[in-house]
């Protein structure tokens, strides 16, 4: 891999972090301009009405109720999502549907408590400013996002199987540079896709594409050949299932039918797209929700714990508070981990000197009686308490509170297939390996499946339990 190659990997993993916080405090954006508009719309409403009180008791539950309900139906609805190829016109009418549908959340809230306060034409007022508002500031973020995902932003790589029949789609993906679709390779046999797009990397059918996802940063893979070889189709499926990867296929006909695939307009085109993409369920919106706010809140109450941490780390030991290291997260994107340091300074250097005394098995390096670690970082790991500056990296959307941990670079590189999978889901602060007793003489393949079932047995209740279950290793201080 060349320099500028290398360079390009790294910018690209960087562009999609960033463009993943972007969606985070849109986000926060939105559900504080509903609650602007509720307030603006009660201030309209008692100044018609000639009242001085603006709040009372069943308004101020009332406003709690619907920002409740906009969460919910932010996770319910497809208006969560930022469209990459949408039309107004479509967006509009998707807005005015939930609206209809919080304004009939507003009328059942309202008499099954029997809020005499709360006029209904108040609860019409407020549905149609909100609408108003809510859509023209979408309009306005979408023509944000086109204009960033244009420049280089939120770019999904894809790696497109193509033949002859599929130049004109290529063409679309390339001159559509809003709709943020960056083709990292195509593989094909055809002379004419070779010729028409020799500026992009070319490879024959024959290329191992296992290989391939395994080793570069794929977002997707887009099958687009005008036939279709129904074996290859589920060989394709399979690969990209194994590790995470998205794969959609860009044709007229399907003969997945058995697959559990969501169907997506990729383009204005007849043309329709199957995207093996992870369920949009209640549970997963939770999960991130509670990832920003939990992060976002706990930052903030946790300062004075920082400083504290910070002081006696500088006391105990020369050297800087925080320590910083390069993981993989999501489908192979690195990113800076934080964590306070709990080494010495040269730690990495004395690494080289200790790998035969390795306690565990594979590519990771435990030791329990570390002679690297300073006396407040014994104390640090064991409680857990070494991990709080990744409350950081939860929000800005590279890690999450649950979730597998995230590895070192040189760990992946010599990790099996199936292992893979651990990065088809972001990685979090503690998982299930992190709560499991004496986990250093846990195996690494155990550790690997634990992981493994972790993500495919998810469930928000697993999450909870795992959360408290580490809030009591930090009291028993259980790590090492």
């Amino acid at each position: 891999m060349t320099v500028s190659t290398l360079k390009n990997k790294i910018l690209s993993r960087q562009l999609a972090n960033r463009a993943e916080g972007s969606k985070r405090y849109l986000f926060l954006l939105e559900l504080t301009l509903i609650a602007i508009v509720y307030v603006f719309s009660l201030y309209l409403w008692r100044l018609f009405h000639h009242q001085k009180l603006l709040f009372d008791l069943q308004h101020i539950y009332l406003g709690l109720f619907i920002l409740s309900s906009w969460i919910l139906l932010y996770r319910l609805t497809i208006i969560t999502k930022l469209p990459r190829t949408q039309r107004y016109t479509q967006i509009f009418y998707n807005f005015v549907r939930v609206a209809f549908l919080e304004l009939l959340f507003l009328f059942l809230f309202k008499f099954s408590f029997g809020f005499s306060s709360i006029d209904p034409l108040f609860l019409i007022l407020y549905s149609g400013l909100n609408l108003f508002i809510l859509f023209h500031f979408r309009i306005f973020t979408f023509r944000i996002f086109k204009k960033f995902r244009a420049k280089g932003y939120d770019l999904h790589r894809v790696l497109v199987i193509a033949d002859s029949y599929s130049d004109v789609f290529i063409e679309r993906l390339l001159a559509e540079k809003e709709w943020g679709f960056q083709i990292v390779a195509i593989h094909t046999n055809s002379i004419l896709i070779r010729r028409k797009f020799d500026y992009i990397p070319i490879r024959p059918l024959s290329t191992n594409l296992k290989k391939v996802i395994d080793k570069e940063v794929i977002d997707e893979v887009v099958y687009s050949k005008g036939k279709i070889d129904s074996e290859q189709l589920k060989e394709l499926t399979r690969l990209c299932d194994e590790v995470g990867v998205i794969f959609r296929l860009q044709s007229q006909l399907s003969p997945l039918k058995t697959l559990k695939l969501q169907m997506q307009a990729l383009s204005e085109g007849e043309r329709l797209s199957l995207a093996d993409s992870p369920s949009n369920s209640l549970s997963q919106f939770l999960k991130y929700v509670s990832d920003l706010y939990f992060s976002f809140f706990m930052l903030i109450m946790l300062f004075p714990v920082f400083l504290f941490i910070s002081l006696i780390i500088k006391i105990d030991s020369p050297g800087p508070v925080f320590f910083k290291q390069e993981r993989v997260g999501l489908r192979g994107r690195r990113f800076w981990l934080y964590k306070f340091r709990t080494m010495v300074i040269n730690a990495e250097e004395v690494l080289e000197q200790l790998k035969d005394r390795n306690e565990v098995d594979g590519p990771v390096f435990k030791m329990k009686n570390d002679p690297r670690i300073t006396r407040i970082g014994r104390f640090l790991r064991k409680t857990g308490l070494d991990e709080l500056p990744q409350l950081y990296n939860v929000f800005k959307g590279e890690m999450s509170l649950i979730g597998p941990r995230p590895p070192l670079p040189k760990e992946v590189q010599e990790y099996e297939r199936w292992q893979l999978r651990r990065l088809s889901v972001k990685p979090g602060i503690t998982c299930t390996w992190q709560i499991v007793p004496n986990r250093n003489e846990v195996s690494f393949e155990k550790w690997m499946k634990l992981d493994l079932q972790y993500i495919d047995n998810w469930t928000i209740q697993k999450d909870i339990t795992l959360f408290f279950k580490t809030i009591k290793t930090f009291f028993t201080a259980t790590g090492h």
